[in-house]
């Protein structure tokens, strides 16, 4: 009993703490998007079935989840905590896209992401900023960079400041 209050506590403190998440953090926090935000952020890159999209610390699969079911997109979720990853792997299996979507347990920084005609991140700064060599490296001419509150350095091609979406074009 006493365990399962603790590990309850522990998680609640989890969930608070990624709330208030800094944002110049190198730990990526677990941060959820709104459905809202996920279907605008596709709508503005264009998503269609002819698609790839890498979601770079996947999550729950939520934003893939949509993109296969709204968009008829394929998709690559990368997401190396266990917990998340699990979760994902249920998520889309219970929603029935498990032709158009895989989740790989993985770190994004060692997965190959050169397939990706679509890459969504919503991650911090720091991260986004190790990132910028890999998408120069590995993405081809074309390809689009969505991210989600926070911008690349890079010049933005379109941006939805309202919800906080930023496009990018390699």
């Amino acid at each position: 009993m006493f365990i399962a209050v603790l590990l309850f506590i522990l998680v609640l403190l989890f969930i608070i703490l990624s709330w208030a998440w800094p944002p110049d953090s190198p730990w990526a926090p677990w941060w959820s998007i709104k459905d809202k935000e996920i279907k605008a952020a596709l709508k503005l890159a264009k998503v269609s079935k002819n698609d790839l999209i890498y979601d770079l610390g996947s999550g729950t699969g939520k934003f893939l989840i949509t993109a296969a079911h709204e968009f008829g997109a394929n998709g690559v979720g990368i997401e190396i905590d266990p917990l998340r990853f699990l979760t994902s792997k249920f998520l889309v299996r219970i929603n029935g896209v498990t032709d158009k979507v895989k989740i790989i347990r993985g770190s994004f920084f060692e997965e190959d992401i050169s397939d990706a005609t679509v890459v969504f991140a919503y991650l911090v700064p720091k991260t986004l900023e190790r990132l910028l060599p890999k998408f120069r490296k590995e993405l081809k001419k074309g390809t689009i960079i969505i991210t989600y509150r926070y911008p690349l350095e890079a010049k933005k091609q379109k941006e939805n400041k309202d919800l906080q979406i930023f496009l990018y074009k390699i």
